[in-house]
């Protein structure tokens, strides 16, 4: 015999047996509950003086019997339970409230909804404990209004026997609607979520990030929310009341993932994925997928692969539902993907090694940087905002054909070119990845033995998109990490690029805060005064350092 679950402490051994008898109760198929079954339980809910459920299957076979609580029952874990796409879940909830104007209630509706049961259906008692009503519900497949409906309630004797039809109803509806959202080109839908204590216009201004971020990873947006809070909450982040909101939400949408703006601690994705039943990922997890899917050199692949695994060390967590979902598809492709079964010791062990394999990088990288100096040639390095337009301005002025994309992260592998101006001056001019704002720890040091690359720089150039209305902000990042690395005190020369999608009066207020120089990348006619600038200080930066004893270029 199956145990019955929840709160039987306290009960009585006869009472405990009647619970468990339920266990051998078949419904008629197609019957939502039938009056032998209602009254049972109405007879054992007022007699024990705390809620009773079942959960029955479409065969009516009772599959979990759950006491609660005189206001609530808590739903336990419904083991071998799932609803796949365009499918319910294949239980009904029949339960009782006990007193008679109850009906069913808000958290009735909300688990409906989340769970995705057959039916919920709610049996109210009257004063002396015989069956008031039966008051029932199913999900919707609406994408607006409330995510479920209410039947009209049911008398004793005029129980539903349509329970077939319903289900049939409404799985063809999924069904269509799983078709529709199938059909497109993105490989899932996210609902992009930011709990920030941050002024709205800041916290607006990372959450369309987040959105390029999104579909620079080809996930389709149904929904974008936010919520500024005095206070995050330390558990869920955002209150477990909005949380609930947020999962019909995807449920109605079609949603399979939730990306929060903000890092999620450890214990903050165990408590979240407790509640909600999709994947669920925050910034720093997309910006390694997205670094994992641009990813093209072996040094590249090791990098990021460290950088996922040092991220997921402290989020694995042995037989956790929510490292099912962390792990696979967004937010757990490429080289760093980890499977649930991998412990935290062998991925240590995998770190020590792609550490030392860096290492080897790193030195090697440094033999050519020295081999370089000792031929004497300046090193020009483009740094900036992902997207800026950096691999664009390489391309232009070298005639090359590195990879252009809009998107971010579009290069992420460094690209170094010869380039000679008039003067007979050669000079190398590589393109970095490009960064952003809070970029990942686990990045910037797995990454270092690319960023390594700027120490060698002669001459930086910050390339801008003057078109961003974050661009301020997006400068600030970029200058921090700059001085993060202790690059700031390299000669640095501001450009801003796009200026076409701009007007007189913007570029002028950025002239005027910044200095620097306007290009388009895109019209080589306009980096003429850019080319002038680079070699005036290539020329200006030979001279200084060419030993007095020996003879200049020009000789």
């Amino acid at each position: 015999m199956k145990k019955v679950l929840g709160h039987i402490e306290g009960l009585k051994a006869n009472q405990k047996k009647r619970l468990e008898s339920l266990y051998r109760r078949r419904l008629p198929q197609g019957v939502a509950v039938n009056a032998d079954l209602a009254h049972e339980l109405a007879t054992l809910s007022h007699e024990i003086r705390r809620q009773v459920a079942v959960l029955a299957t479409r065969a009516g076979k009772v599959e979990f019997v759950i006491v609660g609580t005189p206001d609530q029952i808590y739903i336990p874990e419904l083991k071998g339970y799932t609803p796949l796409p365009g499918r319910l879940l294949g239980l009904r909830y029949i339960h009782t409230h006990l007193k008679p104007e109850e009906g069913l209630s808000r958290d009735d509706h909300t688990d409906l909804a989340l769970l995705r049961f057959d039916l919920m259906a709610a049996i109210t008692l009257t004063p002396e404990g015989s069956v008031h009503r039966v008051h029932t519900a199913h999900v919707t497949p609406e994408e607006t209004g409330s995510p479920t409906i209410e039947l009209p309630p049911m008398a004793p004797g005029h129980l539903r026997d349509d329970l077939d039809v319903i289900v049939k109803e409404v799985e063809e509806e999924l069904t269509r609607k799983e078709r529709v959202l199938s059909a497109g080109d993105a490989e899932e839908r996210a609902i992009l979520v930011s709990v920030t204590t941050r002024p709205r216009k800041e916290a607006m201004g990372s959450l369309h990030e987040l959105e390029e971020l999104t579909r620079s990873c080809n996930i389709d947006i149904v929904e974008t929310v936010l919520q500024i809070r005095k206070k995050n909450d330390p558990k869920h982040l955002l209150g477990s009341g909005k949380l609930s909101e947020i999962t019909i939400a995807a449920m109605q949408k079609g949603a399979s993932i939730l990306i929060f703006d903000q890092e999620l601690s450890p214990a903050q994705i165990r408590s979240i994925t407790d509640q909600v039943e999709i994947k669920v990922i925050d910034r720093t997890q997309m910006i390694l997928d997205l670094f994992a899917r641009r990813a093209q050199t072996r040094e590249g692949k090791l990098q990021v692969e460290l950088a996922q695994l040092k991220y997921m060390l402290p989020r694995l967590i042995t037989l956790n539902t929510a490292m099912s979902r962390l792990t696979g598809g967004i937010g757990g492709r490429g080289p760093g993907e980890t499977k649930l079964e991998l412990n935290r010791r062998r991925v240590r062990d995998r770190i020590t090694v792609l550490s030392k394999q860096i290492e080897s990088v790193k030195i090697q990288r440094g033999q050519q940087r020295a081999k370089r100096n000792r031929k004497g040639v300046p090193v020009v390095s483009i740094v900036g905002y992902t997207n800026a337009g950096k691999s664009t301005l390489l391309n232009t002025l070298t005639q090359s054909r590195v990879l252009v994309e809009d998107r971010l992260f579009a290069t992420l592998d460094p690209s170094s070119r010869r380039l000679r101006f008039p003067k007979d001056i050669e000079v190398i001019i590589t393109d970095t990845v490009g960064f952003i704002r809070d970029l990942p720890k686990e990045l910037m040091v797995s990454f270092r033995a690319t960023l390594e690359e700027l120490e060698s720089a002669d001459l930086l150039l910050h390339i801008i998109d003057a078109s961003n209305t974050q661009c301020k902000k997006q400068i600030d990042s970029v200058e921090k990490i700059l001085s993060d690395l202790k690059l700031d005190a390299i000669p640095t020369l501001k450009v801003f690029n796009k200026v076409d999608r701009i007007d007189n009066e913007r570029r002028d207020g950025l002239s005027r805060e910044h200095g620097g120089l306007f290009i388009s990348a895109l019209n080589r006619a306009t980096l003429t005064p850019l080319l002038h600038d680079i070699e005036d200080r290539i020329e200006t930066l030979l001279t200084d350092t060419l030993p007095e004893d020996l003879p200049s270029m020009d000789e």
